[in-house]
């Protein structure tokens, strides 16, 4: 077995400590965060989706407490937000909505979706918001505010 030169070993440390430096702040920035998490949550298909979601968004809180999270809801997915709505286990989604507004979560309902089903804006939650059209405010909060999509 021959040894290595002197001049290969310093080239293979040099090299080794250049991929280091090159890759620290790589791994840094993975670690850290950059800025505040901006996520829309994405709710059409009824009430097992809203528990879901809700249960992900919680977590989401856990981990990311200033995490600035829009839940926007339209056809089915608006069902979650009406007065009275209940859990498959007979729990109002009142209180969770309740809760998760109180750290920041926002509630956005289709108006399209109230004419199209009858709905009056009455017949929700008052941590609720109306806006125009649900896959509008999805399409606007990721091209121009940024927010990341996700659909539980």
């Amino acid at each position: 077995m021959t040894r290595p030169s002197r001049c290969s070993l310093f080239r293979f440390i040099g090299a080794a400590g250049l991929a280091l430096c090159l890759a620290a702040p790589a791994l840094a920035s993975a670690a850290e965060p950059v800025g505040q998490d901006k996520v829309v949550y994405h709710f059409n298909a009824g009430l097992e989706q809203a528990s879901a979601g809700l249960e992900y968004i919680r977590n989401h809180l856990d981990v990311d407490p200033k995490a600035s999270i829009v839940a926007v809801t339209h056809a089915a997915g608006v069902d979650f937000l009406l007065k009275g709505a209940k859990t498959a286990r007979g729990n109002e989604y009142r209180q969770m909505v309740e809760d998760l507004e109180l750290q920041g979560v926002q509630f956005r309902v289709c108006e399209i979706t109230l004419r199209a089903r009858n709905l009056r804006r009455d017949q929700f939650l008052p941590e609720v918001q109306f806006v125009p059209s649900g896959v509008a405010e999805i399409a606007r909060l990721q091209q121009r505010e940024g927010f990341s999509y996700l659909r539980p």
